[in-house]
């Protein structure tokens, strides 16, 4: 939680992937603060679902079909939520998923480009984007998305998602340190197992999610909320000196 009462009160987040798990759960936290949150996502319906919550609340929101693997598309939802709340204080890149699971020889140029196109460049191009903002007005909080998996490697399964998620820990050290000096700060959060509909969207098989739970000393996934939580301590001013970390969030998991 923030040192300052009322500290998110009317300032305005953006967050991708804003249509369900941890996007959505993130959403109302920061609804629940009173903050401004511009909710896009490549599903435009869920993106209004998640609006309502948000107005629900108190607060209010902006619900944007953007695709953030076009960088076009990228630049207009900047503009548009710049042209709705006039600055922007927080981006939130949650968007991100594995995809297809696929053992490493089965990995084509298909799936390794959409890939990467979502989960890396889906985070590299706002993150470009809304820097010139930050710096016109004096800083702002990035915080990205990441993986367990750029840890273990994702043997098996899911090597394709662990590079993309490595590279968006790297982009993250590289932004963070590039503009440290103008008061914005860049990190990113590495979750494990978490309950959102990104398992079955991978089509990930009873065994995998086994496997997944024997490995975690708490014995069950995490929830988004647990990491919405967490951003919102990140872009609060309790940790002004935090920047360029990824913070692992797994129950205790022994992928290190």
């Amino acid at each position: 939680m923030p040192k300052t009462p009322n500290y998110f009160q009317g300032k305005t987040i953006i967050i991708t992937g804003a249509a369900s798990g941890i996007g959505r759960a993130t959403a109302q936290i920061f609804a629940r603060e009173g903050a401004n949150v511009v909710c896009a996502d490549i599903n435009g319906k869920g993106a209004k679902e998640t609006v309502e919550q948000v107005n629900a609340a108190g607060s209010q929101g902006l619900a944007l079909a953007i695709d953030v693997t076009k960088r076009a598309a990228v630049k207009d939802m900047i503009e548009l939520a710049i042209n709705d709340f006039g600055r922007i204080h927080f981006l939130f890149n949650s968007a991100g998923a594995a995809l297809k699971r696929s053992k490493f020889l089965d990995i084509d140029d298909d799936l390794l480009d959409r890939t990467f196109d979502l989960n890396f460049k889906g985070t590299f191009y706002p993150t470009q984007a809304i820097i010139p903002h930050m710096l016109e007005n004096g800083g702002g909080v990035i915080v990205n998305v990441a993986s367990m998996a750029a840890k273990r490697g994702g043997p098996g399964s899911s090597v394709h998602y662990a590079a993309a998620k490595g590279a968006v820990n790297s982009m993250t050290l590289g932004v963070a340190r590039e503009f440290a000096k103008d008061n914005i700060r860049c990190l990113s959060i590495s979750p494990g197992p978490i309950k959102t509909p990104f398992q079955a969207a991978a089509n990930s098989s009873p065994e995998l999610i086994k496997r997944f739970l024997d490995d975690i000393p708490m014995g069950r996934f995490g929830e988004p909320e647990e990491i919405g939580e967490l951003v919102l301590f990140m872009c609060s001013d309790a940790c002004p000196f935090m920047t360029a970390d990824t913070v692992y969030v797994n129950g205790g998991g022994g992928w290190r």
